[in-house]
């Protein structure tokens, strides 16, 4: 009797024994994929930097920080900011970062990613805050550009990369809008009247160079009125009677009044 407990009990603490090395051995083995890398510290220094694939590590004595290589997106909150024309504008953007240095990033930045997006809003306020509201609106690449080149130069110590900026969207004041759509209006409509009249002056040149030439030839003058009087009477259907001077108008239109009539 006695024999048997001492077997169940040795069999519980076997299996007990099992359970804990088998969580030892798989703590001690992480799989890093493609796209990350593993910072290992043994005892707080620093070993190096490992994966990906199979990584080993002593269970308490060794730890690892895993980072992800690939490009990250991170929104920047919306700015509210000045343009040197003393104009307050509110501006969304996002700021495209990855890490290119584990090792740097694990030993000089505590989080990498809200650090650089601070850093970025108070750039991009600086930024704005130099250029006028045309230039922001008419050279947004250019001013994102520069924005991103700023902050890259600021975060590559940290081992990051920043690749791009982006502004997604630029908000401006209701009076301010409402200011630039009457703007935009007038400026239409003074194109209208502007290709009107342009119109109005090379029909009157037309015009012009037409009566020079019918004054030159009185017989273009009749040729022209009795093209004029055929018109008129094949819309309306007429029988026109002209002056004398036009007898030889009125026998053409007669003919072509029977001949309709038949």
């Amino acid at each position: 009797m006695f024999l048997q407990i001492e077997e169940i009990i040795f069999g519980v603490l076997l299996l007990f024994a099992l359970l804990i090395l088998l969580s030892i051995l798989a703590s001690a083995i992480r799989i890093i994929p493609e796209y990350q890398r593993a910072v290992k510290f043994r005892l707080g220094r620093v070993v190096g930097v490992v994966g990906p694939g199979l990584v080993f590590i002593i269970p308490v004595i060794e730890t690892i920080v895993t980072y992800d290589l690939r490009v990250e997106v991170v929104d920047v909150p919306a700015q509210k900011t000045l343009t040197k024309d003393n104009v307050e504008v509110t501006v969304d953007a996002a700021i495209y970062l990855r890490v290119f240095e584990p090792l740097k990033t694990a030993l000089t930045v505590r989080n990498h990613v809200p650090a650089v997006a601070i850093y970025a809003s108070s750039t991009l306020r600086d930024v704005i805050g130099m250029v006028e509201l045309d230039t922001l609106l008419t050279h947004r690449d250019e001013i994102a550009k520069k924005i991103a080149a700023v902050v890259d130069e600021h975060v590559t110590p940290w081992g990051v990369k920043v690749t791009a900026v982006a502004i997604k969207d630029i908000k401006l004041p209701d009076v301010l809008l409402r200011a630039m759509a009457s703007q935009a209006e007038a400026e239409r409509v003074r194109r209208a009247k502007i290709t009107l009249a342009s119109a109005e002056y090379e029909a009157s040149k037309i015009y012009l160079d037409a009566a020079e030439r019918y004054s030159q030839n009185p017989t273009a003058v009749q040729l022209r009125m009795i093209d004029a009087l055929i018109e008129i009477a094949r819309e309306r259907n007429l029988i026109i009677v002209t002056p004398p001077t036009f007898e030889y108008v009125a026998l053409p239109l007669a003919v072509k009044k029977e001949r309709d009539e038949k």
